[in-house]
């Protein structure tokens, strides 16, 4: 019997699961430790470690099954909703887990396929929504977008991911502001 196939390990596994959803929902991605999930779960801090040895690795894993909250409601005026949802993604991207869990996922996704479909799902997510909330303001007539709605999802989210990540410091609001203002003519709405 395998680790994939034993009850034991599959019971071990989904309390890890559980513990580490609740711990990264409660206090965020720097409360998902081994330690904590290991007392959390009641599993043996060791079986925590065999099932995942890094960190990062139970993180992609729990965070694909966690509602992402990200530019999910949007508001009028978009402008301002934007501005707002683009400070909480960059005041995420600042934790240093979240910059792991966001490069590791892109690294992983590189090579493992399971790993790219969750690297998909997300962006995915992410552009779906910010291209619709443009797509919105574009047909009130808050902005006149200078590009198709998904190029310009990419275009103010990468900003922040190559701060974040490439340089590894934070996107302050002069950044944000910039990268909104170049999506295209907004109107005084």
């Amino acid at each position: 019997m395998t680790s994939e196939t034993d009850p034991r390990s599959l019971r071990s596994r989904e309390a890890i699961l559980n513990a580490a959803r609740e711990l990264l929902l409660e206090s965020g991605p720097t409360a998902v430790t081994h330690v904590q999930v290991a007392e959390r779960s009641g599993v043996g801090r060791a079986t925590v470690y065999r099932h995942w040895p890094r960190t990062e690795p139970l993180l992609l894993e729990v965070m694909a099954t966690v509602p992402m909250p990200f530019l999910d409601k949007p508001t009028t005026p978009t402008r301002e909703w934007l501005r707002q949802e683009l400070d909480v993604i960059a005041r995420q991207l600042d934790l240093d887990d979240v910059r792991a869990v966001s490069t590791t996922l892109a690294n992983a996704a590189m090579w493992d396929e399971t790993m790219n479909a969750r690297r998909a799902q997300f962006a995915g997510i992410l552009t779906d929504r910010l291209a619709a909330a443009l797509d919105d303001a574009e047909a009130r007539g808050e902005i006149v977008l200078a590009l198709p709605s998904r190029d310009a999802a990419t275009m103010v989210i990468g900003p922040l991911y190559y701060r974040s990540t490439i340089e590894r410091g934070p996107a302050d609001s002069t950044l944000i502001d910039a990268a909104v203002a170049a999506l295209g003519t907004w109107s005084g709405v």
